[in-house]
């Protein structure tokens, strides 16, 4: 089963982008993030046409939003609000492979936390550290022996190479030390596998997002890895492939980031 992550920045102005992406990567599942529009107002009938007739949305009008699509039927799996907020960001669903083996997918949206990377006086800070510590929470009362897979914009880069410089963006809120332990802590809450580099080595340079400042492609690619497959240990010897489709980001209209895949055979 081929997995399909994107954070689309808007959905209703990005179908075109979605149809070259089904078509250059020919998803079994895709995961949308930032659909900026509400449930009833999703383009069903447009995304069902691209062979995605099951479909399960959580969206929010002009924000937010995560949906799932896929080309086979969806099981039933719950989505839940965290701190507090009903503020779609966060939707589930079973999915089976061709032997009807079933797993959790789990499309979460995590807060990008504001500009000034201090909690005391950034509101939109604190919301995110308290997010990451909900979601390790969550984690740690998940079977350990499920079959579970956890995607989506999680609007932190954790490595040194999922950085174009770690030294000038250490205190760039998305790479700062607090928030890099925050999504430590989650994964290791469940003993959660980073799927993507467990197929590309965590010493080579990978990035998901650029910047809309940087008015030329690549430039100088100055990217960050916000984007994230991650598998539980049931499924940590499934992963069989994975990347991110860069060449989507640099498409007319596109959105700031790039889709992100991993192929697990279920």
């Amino acid at each position: 089963m081929r997995i399909v992550t994107w954070n689309a920045n808007s959905i209703r102005i990005r179908l075109d982008t979605l149809k070259r992406i089904v078509d250059a990567l020919q998803p079994d599942v895709l995961c949308l993030q930032e659909i900026k529009v509400q449930t009833e107002a999703f383009p069903r009938a447009e995304i069902e046409a691209m062979g995605f007739p099951h479909q399960r949305v959580r969206g929010l009008k002009s924000y937010n939003g995560v949906a799932i699509l896929s080309r086979t039927p969806l099981g039933t799996c719950d989505s839940r609000d965290w701190c507090g907020r009903a503020d779609s960001r966060h939707v589930a669903a079973a999915v089976s492979g061709p032997a009807g083996d079933a797993a959790e997918l789990h499309n979460f949206y995590v807060p990008a936390g504001g500009d000034e990377p201090d909690p005391a006086t950034n509101d939109k800070f604190a919301h995110k550290l308290a997010f990451l510590d909900e979601a390790a929470a969550w984690s740690k009362e998940l079977s350990p022996d499920g079959r579970r897979i956890l995607v989506g914009d999680l609007n932190i880069a954790p490595l040194e190479t999922d950085v174009w410089s770690h030294r000038q963006l250490l205190n760039v809120v998305s790479h700062t030390p607090v928030e890099v332990d925050g999504l430590d802590a989650w994964r290791a809450a469940h003993g959660w596998v980073d799927a993507v580099r467990a197929v590309i080595p965590e010493d080579e340079p990978l990035y998901s997002w650029w910047s809309y400042r940087n008015r030329e492609w690549p430039g100088s690619d100055r990217g960050r890895r916000l984007d994230h497959i991650w598998v539980s240990p049931a499924l940590a010897d499934r992963v069989t492939d994975a990347g991110v489709f860069r060449d989507a980001r640099g498409w007319d209209k596109p959105s700031d980031h790039a889709p992100v895949w991993a192929d697990i055979d279920l």
